[in-house]
């Protein structure tokens, strides 16, 4: 990994922007982070050894451009163009560009640009919702390559689905923030957004807890040197086909809690086995609708990514249907959160047995 800064400062224009580690860090020196200026490692890309070879090759990684900046800053529009030319010339490097200001992008791109250079990724940022609708629809609408997104620091929880299912994003990274005066990062808004990237089969990290973290109704303080790893540590971050959630460890329910908490949802406690449920059940037999529920988990529930994950199991049709429905076993959405089963694994034998169980007992509950 390379990190390439040809000018240093910025200016704040979004909710992202109150608590910027570069404002915090300048400011600790003296120095005025708000002044935007060009650095020492301005032509980095270009620089030469003494052999006459760049001194960046191919080997050292993307190459993260503006980390203490923005590269579409208006104050930096008379050095672009430059920078520009050197991303050009070195198509054997991958430039990484992180920005809040997507929606200057058309006007700040070379005339050469066309639908993208195949070499360079931009990665919108999107703090909360306000920002996910405004500054999406553009990143999408814009002749790129490849696009990315970013929502750290998180403040408050995001809907991104929409623009997940256009195919054009390739990744998302979530996270919450650092340093002393850190907004809270909820895992609920973690867990949200890595449900609709498994949807869409975008993959997903969760890059790091942020100082002040909520989980489970409890608020933690995580120090700085901590954030990254207990991030890495849950699991969370997601690949497809990669098994990255086999490591994430959770405890299903305790039965009598689980019915209890089932009973006290008005939407789960509407389902009802009708007459004709009951005579498709004595006519079957228990043996067949267990066979029933089997291959409907099997097929339905456990993959990874379930097709159609969220509508794959119709309202009415059949008792396991219901069933489903009334016990929070109809999507990985809803498995996850009632039996706290993580999404994207596939569900192993003992988990599929457990959610069968679970089904067939509701099943006997209403006969």
């Amino acid at each position: 990994m390379t990190i390439w800064n040809p000018w240093h400062g910025c200016k704040k224009i979004s909710p992202g922007c109150a608590n910027c580690y570069v404002y915090r860090r300048d400011e600790s020196i003296g120095k005025d982070a708000g002044i935007v200026t060009k650095t020492g490692d301005y032509n980095l890309p270009v620089k030469k050894n003494r052999q006459g070879g760049y001194k960046l090759t191919a080997g050292d990684g993307i190459v993260y451009t503006c980390m203490t900046s923005d590269f579409f800053l208006d104050e930096a529009d008379d050095w672009r163009m430059e920078c520009w030319d050197m991303i050009r010339e070195r198509k054997d490097l991958s430039f990484y560009i992180i920005t809040k200001r997507i929606d200057r992008f058309a006007q700040c791109i070379p005339p050469d640009w066309g639908d993208g250079w195949e070499h360079v990724t931009i990665c919108s940022t999107c703090e909360n919702q306000d920002r996910t609708d405004y500054r999406l629809p553009i990143l999408l609408r814009l002749p790129l390559k490849h696009r990315e997104v970013i929502s750290e620091p998180m403040l408050g929880e995001i809907r991104m689905e929409q623009y997940l299912a256009t195919g054009q994003i390739e990744h998302v990274t979530c996270g919450g923030e650092s340093g002393p005066n850190a907004r809270p990062c909820d895992f609920h808004w973690i867990q949200e957004v890595r449900r609709e990237c498994i949807r869409c089969g975008v993959p997903f990290t969760f890059k790091q807890t942020g100082a002040l973290f909520l989980k489970d109704g409890k608020t933690y303080h995580i120090e700085r040197r901590d954030q990254m790893e207990q991030a890495r540590k849950s699991g969370y971050s997601y690949y497809p086909g990669a098994g990255l959630a086999e490591k994430i460890s959770y405890r299903l329910p305790e039965k009598s809690d689980l019915w209890e908490h089932l009973g006290r949802s008005a939407f789960r406690s509407r389902f009802r086995l009708t007459a004709k449920d009951r005579e498709y059940i004595r006519d079957k037999g228990w043996d067949t609708i267990r066979r029933h529920a089997e291959d409907f988990v099997a097929k339905r529930l456990a993959p990874e990514a379930p097709d159609h994950d969220g509508k794959q199991t119709p309202m009415k049709g059949h008792p396991v249907f219901l069933a489903q429905h009334a016990t929070g076993c109809c999507c990985r959405t809803c498995l996850e959160k009632w039996h706290h089963i993580p999404a994207g694994k596939t569900l192993n034998s003992a988990e599929q047995e457990y959610v069968v169980n679970v089904l067939m007992e509701w099943i006997r509950r209403q006969i």
